[in-house]
Parts: C-alpha cells; sequence; structure tokens
C-alpha cells in the first residue's frame, strides 16, 4: 500500500537505538509540558489537572510526530499515561490515611505499572523505527487523502480520542487513590484478581502471537491456539478486563463514584466499534482461513461449546 505522505523521511539511515532516543526524548517533551501545566493550575481539582496536563502532552506529541511524519509516535502513550496520573493522584491524597486505605493504594498503583511496563514493553518489541508507521493509520491516511487534512485525522482519530477514552478510563481511580472513603476490602479483592487476570490474559495472547508469527510454516495463516482458539482477540479481551478491574477498585473506594463505570464502557464501545472491526476487515482481506475461524471462534469472552 502506498501512501501520500512519507512515513519517517528524514529518519531512513537512523539505528532503531537511536530512534527510541528520539522517541524518549519527545515523551519528556510532553512530560515536562504537561508538568508546567499542572504547577500552574495546581490550585484546582486534581481530576481538572490531570486532564488539561494530559491533554497538553498529548498536543506535544501529535506537533511531534508531524515533525517527525510518523504517527505512530503516539502509540505508548496508551501506556506510558495512566501510571503517571495514577501516580499523582495518589501524591495529592489526604497525609492521614488508614493502612487499609494505603494498602489499596500500593496494590492499584503496582497493578497500572506492571500493565504499563508491559504493554509500552511490547509496543517496543515490535517497533522497528521511525521509519514504520502502524499499518491503521496508513490506511486512515489513504483513506482520507485529498478529503482531509492529514495533521487533523491524526490529531483527532489517532491521538486525541484515544487519550480521552483512556482518561475516562482512569476516572476510577480518582476515588481509589486520591479521595477513598472505604478501606481495602472485599471488592479490592476481587478487582485485584480481574486485574491481575487481564494483564496475564493479555502477556500470555501476545507471547503467543509472537511465537506464532515467527514460524515460516505459519506465514499467510491465522492463529487458531492456546487463548487464540477460544477468543479471535484475547488480547483486547485482557485490555477491557484491565479496566474492568480498574473501576471496582474506584467502586470499592466509594461506591458514589459509580457512574465511573463509562470508563470500561468506553473501552468496549472503543474496542467494538473500531479495534476490532479493522482487525477483522484486514484479516478477511489477508488470510483465506480468516473465515472459517470467524464461523468457529467467538469474538471476544470464550463460550461453552465453541
Amino acid at each position: 500500500m502506498t501512501t501520500p505522505y512519507p512515513t519517517g523521511r528524514s529518519f531512513a539511515g537512523l539505528s532503531r537505538l537511536s530512534a527510541f532516543a528520539v522517541v524518549t526524548a519527545c515523551y519528556v517533551a510532553g512530560g515536562a509540558a504537561a508538568l508546567i501545566t499542572a504547577v500552574i493550575l495546581r490550585h484546582h481539582h486534581p481530576i481538572t489537572v490531570a486532564l488539561v496536563a494530559d491533554l497538553v502532552a498529548t498536543v506535544v506529541v501529535f506537533a511531534l510526530s508531524m515533525v517527525l511524519a510518523n504517527s505512530s509516535l503516539y502509540d505508548p502513550y496508551w501506556s506510558v499515561a495512566p501510571p503517571v496520573v495514577a501516580v499523582a493522584w495518589a501524591a495529592v491524597s489526604p497525609a492521614d490515611l488508614t493502612t487499609g486505605v494505603s494498602a489499596r493504594q500500593v496494590v492499584v498503583i503496582a497493578l497500572v505499572l506492571i500493565w504499563a511496563i508491559r504493554l509500552t514493553g511490547n509496543w517496543a518489541i515490535g517497533w522497528h523505527g521511525l521509519t514504520q508507521e502502524d499499518w491503521r493509520y496508513v490506511m486512515m491516511r489513504n483513506d482520507t487523502h485529498g478529503r482531509l487534512p492529514w495533521w487533523l485525522v491524526s490529531f483527532v482519530g489517532i491521538q486525541l480520542v484515544p487519550t480521552l477514552f483512556v482518561f475516562v478510563g482512569l476516572l476510577p481511580l480518582w476515588p481509589a487513590l486520591g479521595a477513598p472513603r472505604h478501606s481495602f476490602n472485599v471488592l479490592d479483592v476481587i478487582a485485584l484478581a480481574i486485574t491481575a487476570a487481564a494483564i496475564a490474559v493479555e502477556t500470555i495472547a501476545d507471547n503467543q502471537m509472537r511465537a506464532f508469527a515467527r514460524s515460516p510454516d505459519n506465514h499467510g495463516r491465522t492463529i487458531n491456539i492456546g487463548l487464540w482458539s477460544r477468543s479471535r482477540h484475547p488480547n483486547y479481551l485482557g485490555e477491557i478486563s484491565f479496566w474492568c478491574g480498574l473501576f471496582l477498585f474506584g467502586l470499592a473506594a466509594d461506591p458514589h463514584w459509580w457512574w465511573t463505570i463509562a470508563g470500561p464502557a468506553a473501552m468496549v464501545l472503543l474496542f467494538e466499534t473500531v479495534s476490532i472491526p479493522m482487525m477483522e476487515t484486514r484479516s478477511l482481506q489477508r488470510r483465506p482461513d480468516y473465515a472459517d475461524y470467524q464461523a468457529q471462534v467467538p469474538k471476544l469472552v470464550p463460550l461453552p461449546g465453541r
């Protein structure tokens, strides 16, 4: 597939390690801008501060992605921003927290950090440098060429919307980390089990896919082993479950924040209406056996007898 805009046009000779250094520098710049924003807005509510700082960092990463001619610069933002927001909210919590509340903070931050490190690492393993751009962005660029300016498509569709979805998903962490009313309880245990299982499912699914793709014998074939024999998108199932677990932590801390179920609901909407349809369409185009796979394996949740 050709693209009307060259990707990473100035970095063809840049080594992978140097490319990672460029990405790191871009994120340091975004983080610095977010920190300055947070200092300026320090007297406002922490949720407002986090949202505006998050948007400022997104704008910086977007601007640099335009300079580098590669919208995939934003890809690690999904997993880099949440632990920063989580730690920031925990840092402004009351100083006289009970042991039970402090225990929840430790558990939640640890889970978010594990999730973030794993997901960012998974991105890094598959990323080859600034000349590589996610195939979905290339498709979007070609589909909108001549109808919409690419900078607008990239900013809104690739960067702003995901940032907002992730922030909505993070809202349950405010009662869990910044303003808890209840100590660690049974619902926290359930949340811990779901969140940890979600991270495990994502990890296993990604490792199985990576091992399958490495074999030359599997070229052009659809993976149908392990978790992938029970769900067509077990990695997405794990991701959605992770955000459900975060919601339960918030609910355990303060049931008045029940409305933050909008977080996992937004994730379901994003994956069901955007991510999964795009993956399914591409798989049908590239793999002759994918239609049979669709008929045999459930889309997300494993079903008895399938």
